[in-house]
């Protein structure tokens, strides 16, 4: 390439980066690591094919302030961890919020396709779900108890064996993401075909909304954030995939690092939608409204903190600046 098209092609990005280092703009080191490492890509791309030009000189110093400003920002950091879920962790997600609209929309088609599935296949449902699990059910709605499952294990084992495997899960939906996020894709079908087998039996024998009530009081949480996890995945296959100005290694390592973070994010959900499960979704006695008023705050827990809040700090910090 030549050096007028290089510089053509970057100088937009060059100029955002001289710009925060300038105004000394509000953003995360990790957001600062980020575009370091991307000048550094564009400094060794010059040293290469344009050694001794202004282009290399500009690059160069440029880098040299980066390397600055993250280490001196880092040093001044005091609570990591608050920050991390404050302010890092939201700023960073709201870029991915396109792989997290791939997940859901990935997680509905499968969902629909399970439930078309069942309504079609009557063997489809034992398929999926197992023929314990079905005679179990059908045995517990003939004694007028359809969600007694819920009620078989002591509250703690439920709550801890819960948490395990859908953290996992979630695992799974990350690390199958290096499958140019094929594997990604497989674990969501497998989870939300399940999904809708699951809902369509119940809608199948009458029991809709005593399915929906009971199971969505801890699975609001439970699916949304396996879908969070999902999008971990979409972000690593990217990486790979897309890796834009970066070189492919070090997009992906930048992918990856990007999808742990999303991961761990959802470990605290995972815990919360476990003592759900655990202690909390047995009581099938409770009043709707109730149930209702669980379902409802753990989804706008959710929609706040992976969607709305991430737009919320994006704009301040824009404003800021």
């Amino acid at each position: 390439m030549r050096e007028a098209a290089f510089v053509r092609q970057n100088k937009d990005k060059w100029l955002k980066f001289e710009s925060v280092l300038i105004n000394n703009a509000q953003i995360t080191p990790d957001e600062l690591s980020d575009l370091y490492i991307e000048i550094t890509d564009h400094l060794s791309y010059a040293q290469t094919f344009y050694p001794n030009s202004q282009t290399l000189n500009y690059l160069n110093g440029l880098a040299s302030n980066a390397h600055q400003k993250i280490y001196k920002t880092k040093k001044e950091k005091k609570n990591k961890i608050y920050s991390f879920w404050v302010k890092e962790f939201p700023l960073e997600f709201y870029y991915y919020q396109k792989e997290l609209l791939i997940a859901f929309l990935i997680a509905v088609l499968f969902t629909a396709i399970g439930a078309y599935s069942s309504a079609t296949d009557g063997a489809f449902v034992r398929s999926i779900l197992g023929d314990a699990y079905v005679n179990m059910t059908l045995e517990n709605i003939e004694k007028k108890d359809p969600m007694a499952v819920y009620k078989q294990m002591e509250e703690t084992n439920m709550f801890l064996g819960i948490t395990i495997n859908n953290i996992r899960v979630a695992l799974n939906c990350f690390i199958l993401g290096v499958l140019f996020g094929l594997g990604t894709v497989y674990m969501l079908m497998q989870n939300f075909i399940m999904l809708g087998s699951f809902q369509y039996f119940f809608y199948d024998k009458g029991l809709l909304w005593e399915s929906a009530r009971t199971i969505w009081i801890h699975g609001t949480i439970e699916i949304s954030v396996i879908i969070i996890a999902g999008c971990a995945g979409l972000v690593v296959g990217k990486s790979i995939l897309f890796p834009e100005t970066y070189t492919r290694l070090t997009s992906f390592v930048k992918g990856v690092k990007s999808g742990l973070k999303i991961v761990i994010s959802t470990i605290p959900f995972f815990i919360l939608a476990g003592f759900l499960e655990g202690f909390v979704t047995r009581h099938t006695e409770m009043p709707d409204i109730l149930a209702i008023t669980i379902i409802s705050i753990s989804l706008g827990l959710i929609l706040f903190y992976y969607v709305i809040y991430p737009r919320q700090l994006y704009n301040k910090l824009n404003n800021e600046q």
